[in-house]
């Protein structure tokens, strides 16, 4: 009889992902869970950041040496990038916690998912990843979706203790986020991802603990009402949601990972009313089925083979990989990578 280890079901979940975008779009409203979940613990953004990174770790840590019996180590030079994208993360999540009480939920849902734009405008800096012409025609749709989501629009909404202060945390949030996001799916790309991503979180809960003990607020012990909601953001977040985005963006171009994303302010707003009791109102309803039907419009199997990589599209069409090509074309056949 094989032992069992606890992480071994999470680990089916994320090595068993034949479609990047449904293990996206799960992760994503994995992720959404947090936001009710971080209202109901109600404690200091520092202690909040740290404790949902901490606790995630010893699941994370098994399910990383699983990976690391059946693929090796990573390179050493890999994990900078883990620093870089772990202190981006402890950024996001206290900037934008910090955001909520001073200018609201709603606008602070709205700013830090300018990531839509952002990431695929990073990816096409830095990596030259085209941005298709259909994703640009559908992006006013999505932030219409996501202003309406957000309750921006609406009367009475509050707008927090600090509007001013709250913006700029939100902006600066929405920056560590797509910078966060366009790091974990660029680490992805060379394998190892469980380790890589354990080592995130082990960066993002160091940074968590000293902006904590420094700027937002930090308290060691919170009591076990507060430590028990922080377990469930660790486990439904950390552990679930984020793996899987780990996991899955990096085999989805940057724009239809951007976008599946969206479905976390969606996610919280079906959440909220399930948990909290809170009834959207019909304007939120109508950002939320704006934001489906974007996903919908890009992420559709007509236009699947065209968001993928171009090696996985040739080897569709040609039954081969791009590389044999070079050895199996015919005398007056051109190389697969000639020009013109």
């Amino acid at each position: 009889m094989t032992a069992r280890f606890p992480g071994q079901s999470t680990h089916r979940l994320v090595k068993g992902i034949r479609r990047p975008g449904w293990g996206m779009a799960i992760g994503a409203l994995c992720v959404s869970a947090s936001a009710v979940l971080l209202d109901l613990a109600h404690t200091a953004p520092g202690t909040a950041s740290f404790y949902r990174c901490l606790l995630a770790l010893p699941a994370l840590s098994m399910l990383a040496g699983l990976e690391r019996r059946q693929e090796g180590a990573p390179p050493r030079r890999r994990y900078w990038l883990t620093l870089a994208a772990g202190v981006l993360f402890a950024g996001d999540m206290l900037l934008w916690t910090q955001a909520i009480g001073e200018v609201g939920a709603g606008l602070s849902t709205v700013l830090v998912n300018v990531q839509v734009v952002l990431v695929p405008l990073i990816a096409w800096a830095v990596d030259r990843e085209p941005v298709p012409a259909r994703f640009l025609r559908c992006l006013p749709l999505l932030l219409l979706g996501v202003v309406l989501t957000g309750g921006v629009l609406e009367q009475g909404v509050a707008v927090g203790t600090s509007p001013r202060w709250g913006t700029v945390h939100a902006v600066l949030a929405a920056v560590c986020y797509s910078g966060f996001l366009y790091l974990l799916r660029r680490g992805g790309h060379g394998g190892h991802v469980r380790q890589l991503y354990t080592a995130v979180v082990a960066w993002a809960a160091v940074a968590s603990l000293l902006a904590g003990l420094a700027w937002y607020g930090f308290d060691i012990a919170p009591g076990w009402r507060v430590l028990g909601w922080l377990l469930a953001v660790a486990v439904c977040s950390q552990v679930v949601g984020w793996l899987l985005v780990a996991t899955a963006s990096p085999k989805l171009a940057s724009h239809v990972g951007a976008i599946l994303l969206l479905l976390t302010p969606v996610g919280a707003v079906a959440m909220s009313a399930v948990v909290l009791g809170e009834h959207p109102t019909p304007l939120q309803l109508v950002g939320c089925v704006l934001i489906l039907v974007g996903v919908y419009f890009i992420t559709a199997r007509k236009h699947k083979t065209d968001d993928r990589p171009r090696g996985k599209r040739f080897r569709q069409r040609n039954g081969s990989r791009p590389d044999d090509t070079h050895t199996s074309r015919g005398p007056g056949r051109r190389r697969a990578d000639a020009g013109g």
